[in-house]
């Protein structure tokens, strides 16, 4: 009996001990939105970024927000129902007939030319930036983390699944993340499956980097090399701080 109470001690213990916090933790996530508006915005201050706007010229119409949200793939236009919806008579409100229009397309038409100006005016109204925020978790943070943990990855690959959902979508074709996914699959099994998560991430920053190579506007895969593969390659499945990577060539730290 006194054997069997000390495995289970033992047990209890080193499950204690091994157990990590994810990226829904509220100091992780804002640790992943550092993160990605790095990346996006050459900034550590995302909430700066609510009145982010600019045409990037990927055929995706206007990026935007927090998370780049989209003219051009809907996510905006779901973006700005829900403002309408939460505060009616908004000042972005009058634009739902052509974002309608221009989904799907690089098109501009019916935006111009006080879009952009009365986007930054909204940016600054708590109703908008809240919307923002719940917006990215339904459509981008909460799939890519839950999807993550399913197959049994810790606060790095959470992270890293979000990235990539973040820049390429949701979605099954192959430069989408469930293409990126299905492509890392092909390559390595996840920790879920028995696999080693190390080499699983590896073979999903592989595909990762393939899809933004087939896009002229997302080439650049630095983000990948100079910063996820770092955290990688230091065995920080945790994303634990203190962190220091780089992007485009500019370096940043999280300290704590």
């Amino acid at each position: 009996m006194l054997t069997a109470t000390l495995l289970t001690l033992s047990l209890t213990v080193t499950g204690a001990a091994t157990a990590s916090v994810d990226l829904t933790d509220p100091h992780k996530k804002d640790i992943a939105m550092q993160l990605v508006s790095s990346a996006e915005n050459s900034s550590l201050d995302w909430k700066a970024q609510y009145g982010y706007i600019e045409d990037i010229k990927d055929d995706r119409g206007y990026t935007a927000g927090i998370i780049g949200f989209c003219s051009g793939t809907g996510d905006m236009l779901e973006l700005v129902e829900l403002y309408a919806e939460r505060k009616p008579g908004n000042v972005l409100a009058k634009y739902l007939p052509a974002l309608r229009k221009v989904n799907g397309t690089a098109s501009h038409k019916g935006l111009d030319p006080n879009f952009t100006k009365d986007w930054k005016t909204a940016a600054k109204d708590s109703v908008f930036q809240q919307a923002q925020n719940d917006e990215r978790d339904r459509v981008y943070f909460n799939p890519a983390v839950n999807q993550a943990k399913q197959d049994g990855l810790r606060a790095l690959g959470q992270f890293i699944y979000y990235d990539a959902m973040v820049m390429h979508g949701p979605g099954s074709d192959k430069l989408s993340f469930g293409g990126i996914r299905k492509s890392a699959l092909a390559k390595a099994k996840p920790p879920a499956q028995g696999g080693n998560e190390v080499t699983y991430l590896n073979a999903f920053l592989d595909a990762r980097k393939a899809a933004m190579k087939a896009e002229e506007a997302h080439e650049d895969t630095t983000r990948v090399d100079t910063m996820q593969r770092v955290f990688l390659k230091n065995g920080n499945l945790d994303l634990d701080p203190p962190l220091t990577w780089k992007v485009y060539g500019d370096s940043y730290t999280i300290k704590k």
